[in-house]
């Protein structure tokens, strides 16, 4: 949605007569734009305690979920069929453990220079290391719980400067 002071938000993947459509980005400005996106990942105390003491059976699942996560923002417009593809400065996943409530917080950074925002960049790269880390802890624990995918900050463009509501 986008909202212009005073104006009714809109959808603008959508067009007049209500057909999805890819938004025209080719008289916007490039301006500097970050992403700050998290994913959490609960786990059963068993898999987290492989985790982290990284005796997990398929190798090191954090920086194997860090390389999926960059990756994957670099192959966002692959993925999201609306996005545009956009030259990434960086893209990187941080890890933080919660030992007391068995879960990591996934968080992905994602900057451009470029005439649209990087948001979707960084949610599809916490979601893709949140689910390598599924992927390599499964054998010990099935009912792991992927939650709270959430864009966290974003900056640059139009729209400027926005943060999530603290939970």
């Amino acid at each position: 949605m986008t909202k212009i002071s005073g104006q009714t938000p809109t959808l603008t993947h959508i067009d007049e007569s209500g057909e999805a459509r890819m938004v025209d980005v080719g008289d916007k400005q490039s301006t500097q734009r970050t992403a700050i996106a998290e994913a959490v990942v609960r786990l059963s105390p068993t898999a987290y305690a492989l985790l982290s003491a990284a005796n997990n059976a398929k190798g090191d699942a954090l920086n194997t979920a860090r390389i999926a996560g960059i990756l994957a923002a670099k192959r966002c417009a692959e993925l999201i069929p609306l996005c545009h593809s956009l030259p990434l400065s960086f893209a990187g996943i941080d890890f933080f453990p919660d030992d007391a409530a068995h879960t990591i917080r996934v968080q992905a950074t994602c900057r451009s220079d470029y005439k649209t925002g990087v948001e979707m960049e960084a949610m599809t790269a916490c979601s893709v290391a949140a689910l390598t880390l599924y992927d390599m802890c499964k054998a010990a624990d099935k009912g792991i719980v992927l939650e709270q995918v959430r864009l966290l900050y974003k900056s640059g463009g139009k729209s400027g400067e926005w943060r999530a509501n603290a939970n």
